[in-house]
């Protein structure tokens, strides 16, 4: 087999004129080669019947443990793809040791960006409400993303409020059409999540390639429970027909499709299944909602939550009543606390370890890893939820996608 994987590894501060080869042992039954140029590594792997020993040349530079972090994983996603089946090596641990090592930095692996706080619905338990309507200047908002390329980050999320909101989506598309084409080098993964109202297809014939997964939310497939927990704009009511058109439009532009979830008083008894089943999204999350001092509950905030918060059991009752469905990515409250990276409209990472969000400084002012000491970030908790998994579209299952 021949599995070319662009972007997947990195060269970050590449340089032709001073590099250094590293020979890495991989745990695989293969013979291996990889060779460096022009900012990608082109993997070739031949079946063997013996253990061989496998060769990675890498470029040695300061970042040189989070090269080795992160190109297994990439290796290891893309053979995950290939066979079809489950992985059960230890990434976790791979991750865990390389961020160990002596002198190692803190990686913003997975980033997820709420470049606006706007948005045109008003469900009653957002926990990122329009508290500002700034947004980044688009250059400046490059420069932030490149900063955090060449700390290590691979995977990006925009969200919000809505990020369609902006312009219609021109200014998220332009950064992502930046993190693919500038920053091709870092080999960044993108995705979105979104209501899906304002989505038109003539942006995913400008953007639609640059992307890898796109995410829609979606609470309920009936309209009265919409109305009521506020996912609609004005009298409009036509969520789930929009859900399936922007469906309809992923799988023409080659964009992966998944649904998230909030679990809450008005959908915990509702059965999703034989809508899941139909639309066929490579992954389903589902949250437990989740209150945040200062968003949707206390003193300051825009919405108050209390009234759609449901107990553990009552979320875990959801989840039985759906175990059958292949996709289901559950994440109660626990799980979601302190193990996403968010970073605000400011590029402020937000840190919710006291039940609130309380931001870091800029790190356009003082760089990623000083912003990172702030974040509230717990990287074992990202791991135990599954938090690195195929994010790229070019290495999921073809069992997963229909183009």
């Amino acid at each position: 087999m021949r599995i070319v994987l662009k972007g997947a590894f990195w060269m970050a501060g590449y340089s032709s004129q001073s590099h250094t080869k590293a020979f890495v042992q991989l745990p695989m039954r293969t013979s291996s080669i990889c060779t460096a140029r022009d900012h990608r590594i082109i993997y070739t792997a031949a079946t063997d019947h013996t253990h061989t020993m496998q060769q990675a040349v890498v470029t040695w530079n300061s970042r040189f443990f989070n090269v080795l972090r992160y190109a297994w994983d990439a290796v290891r996603r893309a053979l995950q793809a290939y066979a079809a089946v489950p992985w059960t090596g230890d990434a976790a641990g791979t991750a865990a040791a390389a961020a160990a090592a002596p002198g190692a930095e803190a990686v913003p692996l997975s980033v997820n960006y709420h470049f606006t706080r706007q948005c045109n619905y008003s469900c009653g338990f957002c926990f990122h409400t329009a508290k500002t309507s700034f947004v980044l200047p688009l250059a400046e908002a490059k420069r932030g993303l490149t900063m955090l390329a060449e700390a290590g980050m691979k995977k990006l999320n925009f969200s919000g409020g809505e990020p369609f909101v902006r312009d219609g989506g021109r200014f998220m598309g332009e950064l992502i059409r930046y993190c693919k084409t500038e920053l091709r080098w870092a080999g960044i993964s993108v995705s979105i999540v979104s209501n899906g109202s304002l989505i038109q297809e003539k942006w995913m014939h400008r953007y639609g390639e640059y992307v890898d997964m796109l995410a829609v939310s979606c609470d309920s497939f009936d309209a009265d429970t919409n109305r009521t927990i506020g996912r609609r704009q004005g009298s409009r009511t036509d969520h789930v027909s929009k859900l399936y058109e922007v469906r309809e439009w992923c799988g023409r532009h080659k964009i992966a499709f998944k649904i998230n979830t909030v679990v809450n008083t008005y959908n915990v008894n509702e059965t999703f299944a034989e809508h899941i089943d139909r639309l066929r999204p490579v992954r389903w999350k589902v949250f437990q909602c989740l209150l945040l001092e200062g968003e949707n509950a206390g003193e300051g905030a825009l919405r108050d939550a209390a009234r759609f918060y449901v107990t553990d059991e009552q979320f875990d009752g959801f989840l039985r009543r759906h175990a059958r469905v292949r996709t289901l990515v559950p994440e109660n409250n626990d799980a979601m606390r302190d193990s996403y990276l968010i970073l605000d409209e400011y590029m402020r990472f937000l840190n919710c370890r006291n039940g609130k969000k309380e931001p870091s400084a800029s790190l356009l002012d003082v760089g990623v890893q000083h912003a990172l000491r702030g974040s509230g970030f717990d990287e074992k908790a990202f791991l135990d939820r599954g938090g690195i998994y195929v994010w790229s579209k070019q290495q999921l299952s073809k069992d997963d996608l229909e183009w």
